[in-house]
């Protein structure tokens, strides 16, 4: 390469390595997979905060009796759309692995939720299993599921958040710490 190109070979290089990279990165980084606040990989003061906001009492936590570095968490908040909503999070060393929302629901709150959903992460293929139907988005090792059913004529509805990157790191610290 002659001395006369080789400046605007590197110019070109910084200029690609440079913010239209790191926008190419960012637009390919969808947003943080999350329902009506709530999201895994969240420390639970900021889930906590979440409840609060709901006007709900508060997230009550309980440690595990297995590993006291595991915590099982609880709350009711209400959703404008579904009403009473039950939350459940499990949490590693403070940070959400999975949270789950689930709620009884009419046909009018599952489309709401679904809507929202397919909004934010685009449309999905629906998949059925037994008596019960899903859909599904992954992004960057997180995952988020809306999940119903039909028990006994009551439409029931759950919102699963996981942060398969927070339940990875929990997975090799308990398998570095066995004997």
């Amino acid at each position: 390469m002659s001395h006369r190109l080789l400046p605007r070979a590197l110019l070109l290089a910084l200029t690609l390595s440079g913010p239209a990279a790191h926008a190419q990165t960012a637009r390919a980084d969808t947003p943080a997979l999350q329902f009506r606040g709530f999201r895994a990989g969240a420390r639970l003061d900021e889930l906590a905060a979440v409840v609060r906001r709901s006007q709900a009492a508060r997230l009550r936590c309980d440690r595990a009796r297995r590993d006291p570095r595991v915590s099982e968490c609880r709350a009711t908040v209400h959703d404008s759309i579904a009403g009473t909503v039950h939350v459940w999070v499990s949490a590693m060393d403070s940070v959400a692995g999975i949270v789950t929302l689930s709620a009884a629901v009419d046909s009018g709150a599952l489309r709401g939720w679904r809507g929202d959903l397919e909004r934010r992460y685009g449309r999905v293929a629906r998949r059925v299993q037994g008596s019960q139907s899903m859909m599904q988005w992954v992004r960057r090792g997180r995952m988020i599921r809306l999940t119903w059913r039909t028990e006994r004529g009551e439409l029931t509805a759950s919102v699963s958040l996981v942060d398969g990157r927070v339940l990875d790191a929990w997975g090799a610290r308990q398998a570095a710490e066995s004997p």
